[in-house]
């Protein structure tokens, strides 16, 4: 399997924002365009055709730009999709479970919340990046608890997995939280709500410092 740089724009989908395939499709692809570097199916509905679809289809686009797409909470779903790996919260079952499935070389993310204990224990359990937020107002998790930036900085000198930030991440914002230690940006509405979400991704693609 490709091996993958853990690094850049991170593009979560929302079933609200986009319920149909083509406005799925489409925004992804313009947001792959643009430089997104990591794509994560989220959709909680219990249509399981429907998630098997969307989820085999943004897999065929995701490869032809040599991107990854991760599946949220379900690792059974991105085995049988095919998909590059999974993300997992915290009450999504084990990382060791999720590996034992889909096997040593896929991804396997996890959210940390506002909590560096979190994140050591899954570095400890074999995870392939962590997750913390939110750092900023988020529009898809109003109620999520909110982290410091210095929470980034802390997982840096304890932590060598690969981080992402969530939770409100704008244009505006994005350049603070990577020079905070952010290595991905997780961004919902402020990427794919865009009028041009392609000339979205290129303005937060081109903060992102290169990686040698």
């Amino acid at each position: 399997m490709i091996k993958f740089e853990l690094h850049g724009l991170y593009a979560i989908t929302d079933s609200v924002l986009m319920p149909e395939d083509n406005e799925l499709l489409s925004r992804i692809e313009a947001a792959l365009r643009g430089g997104t570097r990591i794509v994560q199916y989220r959709d909680k509905s219990d249509d399981s055709a429907k998630r098997l679809r969307q989820a085999r289809a943004l897999v065929d686009l995701c490869q032809q730009f040599h991107v990854p797409l991760v599946i949220n909470d379900d690792a059974h779903l991105a085995k049988a999709s095919g998909s590059a790996g999974v993300h997992l919260g915290q009450s999504d079952g084990l990382i060791s479970e999720a590996r034992a499935l889909l096997g040593n070389s896929a991804i396997i993310g996890t959210t940390c919340h506002a909590n560096l204990e979190y994140a050591i224990t899954a570095q400890q359990a074999g995870a392939d990046y962590i997750a913390y937020g939110a750092f900023y107002a988020s529009k898809t998790k109003p109620n999520a608890t909110p982290a410091p930036l210095s929470l980034l900085g802390e997982s840096k000198a304890q932590i060598k997995l690969p981080t992402v930030a969530i939770g409100g991440i704008t244009v505006d914002n994005a350049a603070q939280t990577l020079t905070a230690g952010a290595d991905m940006l997780a961004v919902v509405h402020a990427l794919l709500a865009a009028d041009d979400v392609e000339q979205q991704a290129r303005r937060f693609s081109q903060l992102f410092p290169t990686v040698s």
